[in-house]
């Protein structure tokens, strides 16, 4: 604030400052004023209308109004706008006119002026609604007033209140002409009408002593005609007021031209408080004048817009520029900014300009005109007395930096598609980066791709179809891919016309799609949207498939829209042509994979089994991971899970090998550290970088124990029929690859109708998971099944997966084997120790009849006393005692017998003349299987024989 600034200036910034605040209709400022009676005199005001701010010109000290009763209280007050204040000055109350231009719910809100020595007046602003300003404005309004308190000029109220000292503001003088002026004082007496003129004045004016007769009316005959009823009508605001008179007015010299005039004056009070006349200064302006109209001149016509407003914001001129943004002058004048039609559709200009002349600095601001749209910047100018304004046309400036934007933008866009598109792997996330890339720039909202395959296209992914339109989607054959382009497009369908003419098709609307296309004229009648986009995937020449976007109204396309498109397909295709060699390698792959792994698990006595193999998530090369279930002689079950460490074919093709190699050694009835030897042997012969973890074990259905041997495996759980769940100890060996032999091996006894579970690290571990809390996972899952979940292993399988893998797969892939332990009953059990005599063959032959006869099977009696006669006689011809026969009731009967030798027996083909040599062969014969395994005090061999249907229904 400019401390040369006067009093009334200081309070009409006061006021604007409150009414850009609170957003007030209008303020006005009053100043105590004690001659005869108290009362508040109305100095200043802003945007009141004049018939309501003559009701506030003197209001009584002591009324109700809110003015007075801040004054009477020191504190703020409020009152409706409707009330009309109490008069000083005689307790005149003017009727209040009809229409004062002030809303019905308006409010008046005053707050006092503080001064060194009491109350200097009140600041008040008229509000919209009836119950004034919330706390914090009121606070604000306090501090304004306070601020305007303590810059006052103004006397301590006396006998002739502070009125007088308000018109002595610093500046020119108001009792004083200035130094560089002609002029002089004037005085002139209400009562009488005498009006006395100094000579100075006199000669500033023109006009000769004998031409004036020192009254008013002899002044009135030399003002000019235009100005003579607003100067009467200013004069005559003033005397009521008993405010201020600073008016600019034309007179008539005698030579009868004219000159300006500015006067400065105020009223002075006689007895009774009434205006008894008024006094002040005059002083020639004409120069000031001559020099406004040429600036006027220049403005007028200056090729930016130009206006200047009131500081209550009332447009007073505007030139031919401005004329041609915002409308006639003769509509303007007079008018509110904000108000103009051209510009009130321009956000938050009242508020700018508010703000600027509170502030009194400039602002500047780009705003689009709602007339017709284009670009201005509007600057604004505060000055003492209102604001200025100019505009100027930013149309082209904006057009340039919007097309230097979009370019910026398009520019971010495909650098941004590109690298996402980099980053896919599958085809589906070639749908998903296109999804949540391109979609959302282009303010689409359905997206299709399909996939030319053996000369048809095939639907690869959408986005915002829904599935009855794409189950309408009519591909249809594609002609001539592979050959030139033909001279006219395919009326077949718009993406084979698309990928025939290598060009995007467009089509803005359903009738415009029937058109084109009115073979498909239905099916354009059920399309969820408006405006579709076909655009080629072409690799390397060959088209691969085709890309759609669509929209759900209507639209068009300006060639930079037909040149990123263009490039955004030529970068779908690329990714696309990557994403299906990959798929399709990895689809061989895992065909692979899983035709190295059981195509069905046995169904075996001793053991139910249930196993799920879970590839690794996209983006991962297909891993080592293997199971396997293995029939053994005498019910006995081998049980086999590993890990070739890493990912890709060779370690599928190696995990193939060892499995191939477990079942070869399995078959050779080795115990599990010798088989683990032999596979270490194996793994070793792969290379020095592979290594391969892996669990083998043993179960037998007699005894109930599995005996295993762990190279780096994760342990097995066992979960008992009652949920109960256990880990086996986990031996201390190595991986396979860098083991060195022998192999510790464990061994625990299962319950009947329990459950085993071996798995692959990829199911509770990993690279981002800790191998001690997913057994935890395991373990949980499996404890809070219930007792049919546990029932069905496959249901089991399933809800242990979702559990450890919720998403379906991770980062390695994870095997699951689960089997169900039986074991033999003791009843299907016989046992018996032989002499090592030949008298024991005549024992087993007895033995076995009474045991078969008692399991209903008679009908192989002869047989099986054949094969145990058979056996015991090699025992006693070839090896040594003692002798153990056993027989075993299963969905077989198995005979075995077992002495103390190592010694293994062979099949050879006997000659005419020998005696001896064909009783292996006949044992091979006579049973289904047979076979020799080795136990820890010698050897064992044993047959299988068929049991009969009915026997087995018997049981």
């Amino acid at each position: 604030m400019d401390d040369r600034l006067g009093d009334a200036q200081m309070l009409q910034c006061a006021l604007q400052q409150a009414m850009a605040e609170l957003g007030a209709l209008g303020g006005m400022a009053h100043i105590r004023v004690r001659d005869i009676t108290r009362g508040l005199r109305l100095v200043a005001s802003s945007s009141l209308p004049p018939a309501y701010a003559r009701l506030w010109e003197n209001i009584s000290e002591d009324g109700p109004a809110a003015p007075a009763r801040a004054t009477q209280r020191n504190m703020a007050a409020f009152s409706p706008a409707a009330a009309v204040p109490e008069q000083a000055f005689g307790r005149r109350t003017p009727a209040v006119p009809r229409a004062t231009g002030v809303p019905p719910d308006a409010g008046v809100v005053a707050v006092p002026i503080p001064g060194p020595e009491g109350t200097l007046g009140t600041l008040s602003v008229l509000v919209s609604g009836h119950h004034g300003p919330v706390p914090a404005q009121q606070t604000f309004l306090l501090e304004v007033a306070r601020w305007a308190g303590s810059r006052l000029r103004l006397a301590p109220p006396g006998p002739e209140g502070v009125l007088p000292a308000l018109l002595q503001e610093s500046g020119p003088g108001r009792d004083r002409v200035p130094e560089s002026a002609a002029g002089g004082n004037w005085e002139w007496d209400l009562r009488s009408g005498d009006m006395k003129v100094d000579a100075g004045l006199l000669d500033a004016m023109g006009i000769d002593r004998g031409d004036f007769a020192d009254t008013i009316e002899s002044l009135a005959t030399h003002i000019h005609p235009d100005d003579l009823s607003w100067v009467v009508a200013e004069t005559d605001r003033t005397i009521r007021a008993r405010g201020l008179f600073d008016i600019e007015y034309r007179v008539r010299g005698t030579d009868g031209g004219y000159s300006w005039i500015r006067s400065r004056g105020h009223t002075v009070s006689g007895e009774g408080g009434e205006p008894a006349g008024m006094t002040g200064v005059a002083w020639n302006v004409t120069e000031a004048h001559a020099s406004l109209e040429s600036v006027g001149r220049a403005l007028l016509h200056m090729s930016d817009g130009f206006l200047s407003a009131t500081s209550d914001g009332r447009i007073r001129f505007v030139n031919a520029a401005a004329e041609r943004v915002l409308g006639p002058a003769r509509c303007l004048m007079g008018r509110f900014l904000w108000e103009v039609p051209a510009v009130c559709g321009v956000p938050r200009l009242a508020g700018w300009c508010r703000e600027a002349a509170a502030a009194g600095v400039p602002a500047e601001h780009d705003a689009p005109l709602p007339t017709d749209g284009r670009w201005s910047h509007l600057r604004l100018i505060p000055s003492p007395d209102g604001l200025a304004l100019y505009i100027t046309d930013v149309t082209e400036k904006h057009r340039r930096e919007e097309a230097d934007r979009a370019a910026a933008e398009r520019a971010s866009f495909v650098s941004a598609i590109t690298r996402t598109l980099t980053e896919t792997v599958t085809a589906q996330d070639v749908v998903n980066a296109v999804a949540e890339t391109a979609l959302p720039f282009f303010d689409a909202t359905g997206m299709l791709i399909t996939a030319v395959e053996d000369g048809h296209l095939g639907v690869v992914g959408s986005v915002g179809l829904p599935p009855d339109f794409l189950n309408r989607f009519p591909p249809g054959p594609l002609e001539r891919l592979h050959g030139p382009p033909p001279t006219t497009p395919s009326a077949a369908t718009p993406v084979g016309e698309a990928i025939q003419t290598r060009a995007p098709v467009f089509t803005t609307t359903q009738k415009d799609f029937a058109t084109r296309y009115p073979k498909l004229a239905d099916f354009a009648a059920g399309m969820p949207q408006e405006t579709l986009a076909f655009l080629p995937l072409i690799v390397s020449g060959h088209p691969i498939g085709g890309l759609t976007i669509s929209w759900t109204g209507s639209r068009s396309f300006d060639e930079d829209d037909h040149t990123l498109l263009n490039a955004v397909s030529g970068l779908v295709a690329q990714a696309l042509g990557r994403a299906r060699l990959y798929d399709s390698a990895t689809t061989r792959a895992r065909e692979l994979q899983r035709g190295l792994l059981p195509r069905e698990l046995p169904s075996l006595p001793a053991v139910t089994a249930a196993a799920r193999y879970l590839p690794a998530g996209q983006g991962a090369e297909i891993g080592g991971d293997w199971y396997d279930v293995i029939p053994l002689s005498a019910d006995r079950v081998a049980l086999v899970v590993g890990d070739v460490m890493g990912h890709g074919l060779p370690e599928a093709a190696a995990m193939g090998r060892l499995r191939t190699a477990v079942r070869t050694l399995a078959h050779l009835e080795l115990p599990p550290e010798d088989l683990l030897a032999r596979l270490n042997d194996i793994v070793g012969d792969l290379g020095n970088d592979r290594f391969a973890t892996c669990l083998y074990g043993i179960y037998d259905p007699v005894t109930g124990e599995f005996c295993y041997a762990n190279a780096g495996h994760p342990p097995p759980a066992a979960v008992l029929p009652d949920g109960t769940v256990s880990f086996f100890p986990a031996a201390p060996n190595p991986p396979l690859g860098s083991a060195v032999p022998p192999f510790i091996t464990a061994s625990c006894r299962l319950a009947d109708g329990g459950v085993l579970v071996l798995y692959t690290d990829g199911l509770v571990g990993g690279v981002d998971r800790d191998l001690d809390l997913g057994m935890g996972r395991l373990a949980h899952a499996l404890s809070t099944t219930g007792s049919g979940e546990r029932e069905d292993l496959d249901a089991l399988s399933d809800l242990v997966t979702a559990v450890l893998l919720p998403e379906g797969s991770s980062a390695d892939d994870a095997v699951l084997l689960m089997t169900r332990v039986h074991r033999l009953r003791p009843d299907d059990i016989a046992v018996w120790a032989l002499p090592d005599d030949p008298v024991a063959a005549g024992q087993a032959r007895r033995l076995i009849r009474e045991r078969l006869a008692g399991w209903g099977l008679d009908e192989l009696t002869m047989t099986t006393e054949l094969l145990a006669s058979e056996l015991i006689g090699n025992v006693i011809r070839h090896a040594k005692g003692p002798i153990r026969l056993r027989l075993l009731r299963s969905r077989t009967l198995i005979c075995e017998v077992s002495d103390s030798s190592l010694t293994t027996p062979h099949v050879r083909r006997a000659g005419a003349t020998d005696e001896g040599g064909r009783g292996l062969q006949l044992v091979a014969a006579l049973s289904q299987r047979w076979g020799t395994r080795y136990t820890e005090s010698g050897k064992c061999i044993w047959t299988e024989q068929l049991i009969p249907d009915e026997a087995n229904r018997g049981r």
